[in-house]
């Protein structure tokens, strides 16, 4: 007689696998999706944000500071694209080393009524943010005519994609990349920006 033993593997340890399989199929997507470039000239609008350090500020000042400018939309709750495209930004501030003191990084909040000066900090503190990385809320009209000024807006935030949008100098046109961009990528158009007539 031949006795016949099964196992069962636990459901919480399925459970881990297929979220592990999902994240896994998650990041090679993003790593094969099809980035884009456009140039494009956009008009900043005359709206007021609060920094994350509790400012208020207009939009077109930060901007135009006189140094290069890497854009982009987030919120804090975001566990999809924002987390990806800030740690592309925390790896592109560290490839720059101190170079990186020269580029304006500006990250605004597409759910103000959450993300708070508070919040905003701690969320930059996640991702390492320097000196030169600064993240925007305000009001939620504020944020809706920014996205829409950079043609970033989706009507709600679960719909966002990812934009990052850079910009040699004030009154030049902004290079717009759509798409899961990488670090080193994102190196190379900021420095072909710098050098392009």
């Amino acid at each position: 007689m031949t006795a016949t033993v099964r196992l069962r593997a636990p459901s919480s340890f399925i459970a881990s696998l297929l979220c592990a399989a999902a994240l896994l199929f998650a990041v090679a997507a993003a790593a094969t999706a099809i980035v884009s470039r456009s140039t494009v000239n956009y008009q900043t609008p005359e709206v007021t944000l609060v920094r994350g350090d509790g400012k208020r500020v207009s939009l077109a000042r930060e901007l135009d500071d006189g140094r290069p400018v890497l854009l982009n939309f987030i919120f804090t709750t975001c566990s999809s694209i924002c987390p990806l495209t800030s740690r592309t930004l925390e790896e592109f501030q560290s490839k720059l080393g101190s170079e990186a003191v020269k580029v304006h990084l500006m990250s605004i909040s597409i759910d103000p009524e959450q993300d708070t000066p508070a919040r905003l900090t701690e969320y930059a503190q996640k991702f390492h943010a320097g000196p030169g990385w600064q993240y925007y809320t305000g009001t939620v009209a504020a944020s809706v005519t920014a996205q829409k000024a950079f043609d970033v807006y989706r009507g709600e935030k679960m719909s966002h994609t990812p934009v990052t949008l850079m910009r040699a100098a004030p009154g030049r046109p902004w290079l717009r990349i759509e798409g899961f961009v990488t670090p080193d990528e994102l190196v190379h158009d900021y420095h072909n920006l710098l050098v392009s007539p």
